[in-house]
């Protein structure tokens, strides 16, 4: 909660006026408890898990009727109904009501620890960039170790396997998993803030941010207008669809994020095989393809 009474009590502790953003940031939480504030969070997952990934259902909904956008499927050769799609996202709410929104509920205490602030002055634009590079690059290192261990035996037959259901990832598919899993991997997504805390609107656009690079690594699509394509080392779509493609016995493609630990630590030798030699094929079959055009018949 903010500990002015007016704007003109918080323009006078910050020795300046306050920025047109900041006085919106005052406007609107100034009588607000942090623990309120926290709790926006929860609203925030609810709307990135429901309409993010709704354009790739329409996507699939017309490549599967008309074969529109099919260059972009990365497995051509899976279709999935609206039924299909509705059910994933059903089962998805339901462990977002029985256990995200909960913990949720229950770790404001976390944030009180970690001291993120929700006051003033509102962070820059730098600041925040810098933050959320440093979030993900130390989730995508954690996570990267966490996933590994979830493609152990035990780990894999008890846990992960429920994520791995899909093996022709959607985007609704994102966050489905076993609800242990949704518990370990909220320790990755916090140990950035945690390590380098800022304020409110940062952790907000921190957890909506990873849920939809999640969404998008997960849409079984890979389209070549993607910003994201322009993000040094970031994995994307067709990247993460071979994990699921090669399902329980994957022992490659364990980032989240980006691919430096895959290839440091060797496990992305698989993906990059199988990349090499389905690239020769498309050569081979081009030079068929030129040859036999070129042969005339007597």
């Amino acid at each position: 909660m903010i500990p002015y009474a007016t704007v003109e009590e918080a323009s006078i502790a910050l020795g300046r006026n306050l920025t047109r953003l900041e006085t919106l940031w005052f406007d609107y939480s100034a009588t607000k408890s942090d623990y309120y504030l926290y709790c926006h969070n929860i609203l925030f997952l609810f709307l990135v898990f429901s309409l993010v990934p709704l354009p790739l259902v329409f996507v699939e909904l017309a490549r599967s009727a008309s074969g529109l956008f099919n260059r972009y499927k990365i497995q051509p050769k899976v279709n999935y109904s609206l039924s299909d799609m509705f059910k994933c996202y059903k089962d998805v709410m339901t462990m977002f009501i029985l256990v995200v929104g909960p913990l949720q509920l229950v770790s404001y205490p976390s944030i009180q620890m970690i001291e993120i602030r929700s006051g003033l002055p509102l962070p820059t634009i730098t600041e925040m960039l810098s933050q959320l590079v440093v979030y993900f690059l130390i989730e995508d290192y954690t996570n990267y170790w966490v996933h590994r261990f979830f493609h152990s035996k035990w780990g894999y037959d008890k846990i992960h396997r429920v994520h791995h259901e899909y093996t022709a990832p959607i985007g609704y598919a994102a966050p489905y998993a076993h609800w242990a899993e949704v518990l370990v991997l909220g320790i990755p997504t916090f140990m950035g803030p945690a390590i380098a805390p800022g304020h409110m609107i940062t952790f907000w656009l921190w957890i909506a941010l990873r849920q939809m690079e999640a969404i998008e690594t997960h849409s079984g699509y890979d389209f070549p207008w993607s910003p994201t394509k322009y993000i040094p080392f970031y994995g994307g779509a067709e990247y993460h669809d071979y994990h699921h493609y090669v399902g329980g016995q994957s022992q490659s493609n364990f980032a989240s994020v980006f691919t430096y630990c895959d290839y440091i630590y060797g496990t992305d030798k698989g993906y990059r095989f199988q990349k090499k030699l389905l690239e020769q094929i498309k050569e081979s079959s081009k030079k068929s393809n030129k040859h036999n055009g070129g042969i005339k018949s007597d």
